[in-house]
Parts: C-alpha cells; sequence; structure tokens
C-alpha cells in the first residue's frame, strides 16, 4: 500500500486561494476536494521545471490546483496515465514532421504554450499560467486545456470524449459533433466566431477548448453553445464563475 499524501498546510493553500481566482471562488466543500486532489497531485507526479525556471512550494502547489480543477467531480482516477509535469518559463518550441499521401516528408515548427502527449508528460509554460490567473475571465487557461486532453485519452481514444457511461457518451458524441461541425463550417468560410477558431481544429481540441471556456467564461459559452455548455457542467460541476 501506498504512502498517503501528505496535506497541504493551510498557510501554503492560503497563498494558492491568493494567487488562483478559480479556487478563491470556489465554496467550502469544493475547496477542500481541491485542496486534497492537490496533495495527491503533488504526491504522485513529478514537477519539473526547466530552462533556468524555479518554482517554489507555493507555485508547484498553484500548479497542482489548477491541473485537478477538471478532477473536482471526476475524482482523483483523472491523475491516472502520466507521472510528470514539465514547466517551461515561456512558450517552448517543437519541432514537428508530417509524411502526405504522396510520401513528402514536411518539418516545421511549432510555438507552443501547453502540450499534453498521450503516454508521456504534461507541459506548460510557466508564463502562460500566471497571465491566465492575472485575467481568468479572457476564455483562457492552459492548465486545464491540457488537462481535458488526458481525460480524453483515459478511455484509450484522442477523440473528444473522455471516458462516460454508454448513454451519456452517445449524447455528449452526439452534441459535441454537432456544435463542432458548425463551429468548423463558420471558421472554414472566413467568419468570426465568439469561440476561438483553434476548437476547429479537430474534436480533440474542441473539446479542451470549450473546457477553457466552462472555467473562464461560462457565461459565453452558455450562450454560444448551450448544450455543450451542460454537458460540461455535469461532468466538471459548477464553473466557478457561473
Amino acid at each position: 500500500m501506498g504512502r498517503k499524501p501528505e496535506p497541504i498546510t493551510a498557510d501554503l493553500w492560503c497563498t494558492v486561494r491568493t494567487r488562483v481566482p478559480w479556487v478563491t471562488a470556489l465554496d467550502e466543500v469544493r475547496d477542500a476536494r481541491l485542496r486534497e486532489l492537490a496533495s495527491r497531485f503533488l504526491h504522485e507526479k513529478t514537477i519539473s521545471p526547466v530552462g533556468g525556471l524555479v518554482l517554489d512550494d507555493g507555485q508547484r502547489c498553484m500548479l497542482a490546483a489548477l491541473c485537478c480543477l477538471p478532477l473536482l467531480e471526476f475524482g482523483a482516477e483523472g491523475l491516472h496515465g502520466w507521472s510528470q509535469l514539465i514547466v517551461y518559463p515561456d512558450a517552448f518550441r517543437v519541432n514537428r514532421n508530417h509524411v502526405d499521401a504522396a510520401g513528402v516528408l514536411h518539418e516545421w515548427e511549432d510555438e507552443l504554450i501547453g502540450e499534453s502527449w498521450e503516454l508521456g508528460p504534461l507541459i506548460l509554460s510557466w508564463a502562460d499560467v500566471l497571465a491566465d490567473c492575472e485575467d481568468p475571465r479572457a476564455g483562457f487557461c492552459v492548465a486545464t486545456h491540457e488537462i481535458a486532453h488526458k481525460l480524453d485519452v483515459l478511455d484509450g481514444a484522442l477523440d473528444g470524449t473522455p471516458p462516460l457511461p454508454r448513454p451519456w457518451q452517445r449524447e455528449w458524441a452526439s452534441d459535441f459533433q454537432r456544435a463542432y461541425d458548425a463551429l468548423a463550417k463558420r471558421v472554414d468560410a472566413g467568419r468570426d466566431s465568439a469561440i476561438d477558431g483553434y476548437a476547429a481544429e479537430a474534436p480533440e481540441e474542441f473539446f479542451a477548448v470549450v473546457t477553457e471556456y466552462h472555467f473562464s467564461d461560462p457565461a459565453l459559452l452558455r450562450r454560444e453553445m448551450p448544450k455543450v455548455a451542460a454537458h460540461l457542467e455535469r461532468f466538471y460541476g459548477r464553473s466557478p464563475f457561473a
């Protein structure tokens, strides 16, 4: 039997509640649940700052709390399948390659603020985590975006649908596909959208982006995509900013 996680001290959690607006907005019951999940996160995950970045205990606890926000209803099983959080000081570059249908290899470089490997670590930009905390209602929250990918892949497929009971899964898949197709059509036509057009990249990115809106601008999400918003409220619980 594994060692029980050390509880996060009252002083340390007070620091988190001061610095992370989503935590500040939680009621007492969900605050206690998040504190327990964050304690487990710190016990189970290795947080690896790179590029000269140094993180103190309060900053590590902030990261744990943000990563656990999407698990308030789903629970600690959402932490399964990976063991490391890598934190860059700022946006980071990754090399990509793709072989097209003609067999031609294409290589390019992407600049990212977060990434989630299916069978590997979760990666975040610390500067963007701080920017999200400074403007928490702007529609962005990179930590919840990347955790959504981790939840998505728990059933073995990165497809925009996390593990759900079968009847709910069918309803979710239908409603999300309809909303995704409508957004993709709008973006392809060059029309403006209240929802970030990156959500039209793929069904899994759609799920991750609307997750950000659930936590950072739930009113906009309810207005633009009421059925999607209802599913996310059921899955994640009520948004702290609802």
